[in-house]
């Protein structure tokens, strides 16, 4: 679903990305972890062509992102088609993002009815459908302002899956609730991974990436240090600085 080559990535002068190598199998969950400054969200908005890669290849789906390659040139694409590439990727990031002038049915149904075309009964037959999905059907006309950050945070998965998307990203979707609101949106990601979607999440929860993730992979410095099966790398790490890592926050 997701195949990184040789992706490179600066700001000005400071590279942040220095050639990541990765695939991510279709109904994977795969888990970034790392510390501030190592370029794991970096890389995820890099995945959705919301930062500009300086070079590489990245694909998702088996099409480029963000490119069309002729006669091994890159050529970026018009933004409306990055836009039509966008609808099949959901991103959930550390801040929720919502509309706060809408309700939640009203933010999740607002892009299938713009982006889509998708008629507005059928839309909000939807959105009801999928904010039940995610615990919040008592929820539906509530203002973001009325909602708690681990509610906010459910609505924006939600917002995410209405698109349908073959791949989501969550970037440290957990970081900013408190910590007695972190299991309710760790529960409903466990509800999609079981539900098969391939999922790229960038994450403190160490012990969501042994219970969930197919693949875990520590980055640091811009790039990766280690990736294998969760369960090997946090309990048997083989290099020196994923060890000094684990050890200050396991």
């Amino acid at each position: 679903m997701v195949r990184a080559e040789a992706v490179h990535k600066s700001f000005g002068h400071v590279e942040v990305l220095k050639g990541i190598d990765l695939e991510v199998g279709a109904r994977e969950v795969m888990c970034i972890i790392g510390p501030s400054g190592s370029g794991k969200s970096t890389f995820l908005r890099c995945i959705n062509h919301l930062e500009k890669i300086n070079a590489g290849r990245l694909w998702v789906d088996g099409h480029l992102v963000g490119y069309r390659e002729k006669g091994g040139t890159l050529h970026e694409l018009p933004d409306r088609e990055v836009a039509a590439q966008r609808r099949d990727i959901g991103m959930v990031f550390q801040r929720f993002n919502l509309f706060p002038h809408m309700t939640a049915l009203e933010n999740v149904v607002e892009a299938p009815i713009r982006v889509k075309g998708m008629a507005k009964d059928a839309a909000r037959a939807r959105g009801t459908e999928l904010l039940e999905r995610v615990g919040l059907a008592d929820r539906v006309h509530n203002y973001p302002n009325q909602l708690s950050g681990g509610q906010q945070q459910r609505v924006a998965i939600a917002r995410a899956l209405a698109m349908e998307p073959k791949l989501m990203l969550f970037d440290e979707p957990t970081s900013a609730l408190d910590p007695e609101l972190v299991g309710e949106v760790l529960d409903v990601m466990r509800g999609l991974a079981q539900d098969g979607m391939t999922m790229v999440v960038v994450t403190h929860e160490m012990g969501f990436a042994r219970e969930v993730g197919d693949t875990l992979v520590f980055m640091d410095d811009g790039v990766i240090v280690e990736a294998g099966d969760p369960r090997d790398v946090l309990s048997d790490p083989h290099h020196e600085r994923t060890k000094a890592f684990l050890s200050k926050v396991l």
